[in-house]
């Protein structure tokens, strides 16, 4: 955190010494204003270019064998260029290195983590345990100690990426 305002105050300062060069080379015909209105277009497009990045940023620093398997893109009325372009709001990822495979009774049951990231004011990440039924295509939430959380199963579209992540056996 303490780095983006860094980076933030940099791209403003980098910006103003821009306009005060303009400024010097045009003999100072330039209005003075326009120092400060390049360190706050400099500022607001390092933050634009930070938001927009976000995501690819968060993905590479998955470990190996993480796989993102949805994300949200959403608008924000405060920031009206989200409405031309939305940005990556939320991802989930699954680790496919920890996926704990069990044959019960002819079911193919899988149990993972969905690690949910969301960029808010400061980035929230949120862990869920479930146990995808591989055969039926339905997933369940899981307590830590293998409690059953949700009473009615959700069914998981066969051509998920979800699915064919956790049950890439599964037909």
């Amino acid at each position: 955190m303490i780095w983006h305002l860094i980076a933030t105050f940099s791209a403003g300062l980098g910006a103003a010494g821009i306009a005060f060069l303009l400024r010097s080379l045009s003999r100072q015909k330039l209005p003075k204003w326009i120092i400060p209105a390049f360190a706050g277009l400099g500022m607001l497009a390092y933050q634009i270019y930070f938001e927009y990045n976000w995501f690819e940023h968060q993905a590479s620093r998955q470990p190996q064998g993480a796989v993102v398997v949805s994300s949200q893109k959403g608008e924000m009325f405060w920031r009206p260029w989200t409405y031309f372009y939305p940005m990556t709001t939320a991802f989930t990822v699954v680790d496919s290195n920890s996926l704990q495979v069990r044959e019960i009774k002819g079911l193919t049951l899988v149990e993972f983590i969905e690690y949910r990231f969301e960029k808010q004011y400061i980035d929230v990440v949120t862990h869920q345990r479930y146990l995808m039924n591989c055969t039926e295509a339905q997933k369940v939430a899981v307590s830590d100690n293998q409690q059953v959380l949700s009473k009615q199963p959700l069914n998981v579209e066969r051509t998920s990426l979800l699915f064919t992540t956790v049950c890439p056996t599964s037909k």
